[in-house]
């Protein structure tokens, strides 16, 4: 019996692969952006609708705000701390130590509050979020819920991400009262600053807009992030190593998001509210 020979590749054939080839991350990214916001329209679409399922969000919204509590804490005092030890040292040269309380606001409320507080939350929330939503999947859970006619995405989902858009900026606005407090601490109390001084200039730099900007952030941020999460845990397959690889990817891309977003939505405030309008 003659071997059956392969079909021959011709060059347009072999040039279409190549360019496919070419542009596949870029493919599987715009794929993978489209996934993203159809599930979030089909979140949203059930907000509106019965049943509310008002425990669920109740649940969510505990274990996103109240158990990153003590870890969002930590890291804002610490992080307030060593703001104020770092600009006094420095600002000191130039005899400017006396606007530390204004510098050091104005630094974390609109941007090391949100953003230090969204990356907590992608380690925390997002890889548990990814974990829990995956097992649920390879074990066919999610699979029982739609044969009891419960609807996943209202029932998982939703509650997921009102959660983290509502509890994150709640989050980052503690992280900024406890890291000046921090800042208070050491520029005040340990490095024996005029406690007049700090004050005054915070009053004077850190305006209700600049507290608002980072907390419009934090909700931006904890959407992105609970959002994340549901999508690779409702996507996993493979049994336990597919949940693993879940949970990273969930981890990385929110990080990476959470910065990214900071970029574009920081150039937005700056054409929006000029700096010295």
């Amino acid at each position: 019996m003659a071997n059956e020979q392969e079909p021959e590749v011709t060059i347009g054939q072999a040039v279409g692969q190549g360019v496919r080839d070419a542009f596949s991350p870029a493919t599987r990214l715009i794929e993978t952006i489209g996934g993203h916001v159809i599930l979030a329209a089909k979140a949203l679409s059930w907000l509106p609708r019965r049943p509310y399922r008002l425990r669920n969000h109740v649940d969510a919204m505990e274990y996103v705000g109240f158990g990153s509590l003590a870890i969002v804490l930590l890291v804002g005092l610490f992080t307030g701390m060593v703001t104020a030890l770092q600009s006094v040292h420095v600002f000191r040269i130039f005899g400017f130590e006396h606007i530390v309380g204004g510098t050091t606001g104005v630094s974390i409320a609109a941007e090391l509050g949100p953003v230090l507080t969204s990356l907590m939350l992608a380690g925390r929330v997002g890889a548990g979020i990814a974990t829990e939503l995956g097992t649920m999947r390879i074990t066919e859970q999610i699979d029982a819920l739609e044969s009891m006619a419960v609807n996943p995405i209202q029932f998982l989902v939703l509650p997921r991400i009102v959660a983290g858009t509502l509890m994150t900026p709640i989050l980052v606005l503690l992280f900024f009262i406890i890291a000046m407090l921090g800042a208070y601490f050491v520029a005040v109390v340990n490095l024996g600053g005029d406690a007049g001084h700090f004050q005054l200039n915070f009053e004077l730099m850190v305006s209700f807009e600049e507290v608002a900007k980072g907390l419009l952030k934090g909700a931006i941020f904890g959407f992105t992030i609970t959002l994340i999460g549901c999508f690779y845990g409702f996507g996993a397959s493979g049994g336990g190593r597919g949940v693993g690889i879940a949970t990273t990817k969930a981890v990385v891309v929110s990080s990476v998001s959470v910065l990214v977003l900071d970029y574009f939505i920081t150039e937005i405030f700056l054409v929006i509210f000029p700096v010295g309008t």
